[in-house]
C-alpha cells in the first residue's frame, strides 16, 4: 500500500463474545465490499485474544460512506448482537510513515 500523506486510519480493536458462527464469512464479505468502495486505501488485521483491524481511506467522507453503505451497517448491528463483547473504533489521520523491510 502506497499512499499520499496524510491519510487516514480507521482502528477497529475488538474482543469476541462466544458465539462467532458467520462471524468469518462476514468479516470476508465486509473486506470485499470495503475494497470496492470510493477512497479505500487498503487493510491489515489480527485476531488473538483481540483483535485489531486498520483500514485505510483517502479522507473523512470516504470513512462516513463507508460506515453507511447498507450491508456495513447489516454487519454492524450482527456485530453488536452475536459476535462482539466489547469493541472501539479510532479514528486517526496519518501524517507520516515509514517502514522496514528485511529480504
Amino acid at each position: 500500500m502506497t499512499n499520499t500523506n496524510p491519510y487516514y486510519a480507521v482502528i477497529f480493536t475488538s474482543t469476541h463474545s462466544e458465539n462467532t458462527e458467520g462471524y468469518s464469512d462476514m468479516a470476508n464479505q465486509m473486506e470485499t465490499l470495503a475494497k470496492q468502495q470510493k477512497g479505500f486505501l487498503g487493510i491489515e488485521s489480527a485476531r488473538n485474544a483481540i483483535g485489531i483491524t486498520v483500514s485505510y481511506w483517502e479522507s473523512l467522507k470516504a470513512i462516513k460512506n463507508w460506515k453507511q453503505e447498507t450491508d456495513h451497517l447489516v454487519a454492524q448491528q450482527k456485530g453488536r448482537e452475536d459476535w462482539y463483547r466489547w469493541y472501539k473504533v479510532r479514528i486517526c489521520k496519518v501524517e507520516r510513515e515509514y517502514e522496514f523491510f528485511k529480504s
